[in-house]
């Protein structure tokens, strides 16, 4: 699978990851599934997994599943609250999930972010963050996600890019990139909604053939389609008549 330097940070990621959002929020008679998605998407190469507070269970049951890999993963997760409090108590777990570390801490929706950043800083600042960032599933919040990533105080950002949800293109892709932030890319399969018509491959590689982005992180419950994900991580990419053709086609 090819890697790519995650912005700033310096550090290569396998450009498939594993979203968690819908999926991993399992009770214990179903955690058997995470756990072999896990283990089939790290034999291909995955190593960026993502979650949130926000998705239930699903932190619980990655770490779970992550067992003695956790070492050699990248884990993303979220600040899913408007209260600091609140902001706390979802840490703590965290780093009880994750081995005590989180390697991208992110502002989920951008709630509270001024407030949530610094305490974030403070545990980055002690070790128990390596790097910050900021989400936003809404093109409406992208004017506030412009002024966070200008603030200088985050590395990643993570927004839905795919061929029905391009707007990312416009501004925050080209600022991304002139920041050198790294690019985490919700949604690539359109939240499901696009795989009626188009095969998951080709879709991941739409997304990925933008080299702004770093990451893709589709999310599934079944181990042949996270296996079908991870083997889209490989080029080539698609040229850009193509892409626009998927886009085109997408539009109908």
């Amino acid at each position: 699978m090819e890697r790519r330097r995650f912005g700033r940070t310096e550090l290569r990621v396998p450009v498939v990851g594993l979203g968690t959002w819908q999926t991993f929020d399992v009770g214990p008679e179903r955690e058997g599934r995470a756990r072999d998605v896990v283990e089939a998407v790290w034999l291909d190469g995955t190593r960026f997994f993502d979650s949130s507070p926000m998705y239930g269970r699903a932190e619980g049951v990655l770490g779970r599943a992550l067992g003695q890999r956790r070492e050699a993963a990248w884990v993303a997760t979220k600040i899913w609250t408007s209260s600091l409090g609140e902001a706390r108590s979802q840490f703590a777990h965290q780093l009880e999930f994750f081995g005590g570390r989180i390697d991208l801490e992110q502002v989920h929706n951008l709630v509270r972010w001024r407030e949530h950043l610094d305490w974030m800083e403070e545990e980055r600042d002690a070790g128990r963050i390596g790097f910050l960032g900021a989400t936003h599933y809404g093109s409406s919040a992208f004017g506030e996600l412009e002024e966070v990533m200008r603030t200088g105080r985050i590395d990643a950002i993570q927004v839905p890019y795919n061929p029905l949800e391009r707007d990312a293109e416009r501004r925050i892709l080209p600022l991304a990139a002139e920041l050198d932030l790294g690019v985490i890319a919700m949604r690539p399969l359109g939240g499901g909604s696009l795989i009626r018509r188009f095969d998951a491959a080709e879709l991941l590689k739409w997304t990925l053939a933008d080299m702004r982005v770093h990451v893709a992180i589709p999310a599934t419950s079944s181990v042949a389609h996270a296996r079908a994900n991870t083997k889209a991580g490989e080029p080539p990419w698609p040229a850009e008549e193509k892409r626009r053709r998927v886009v085109d086609l997408a539009r109908r």
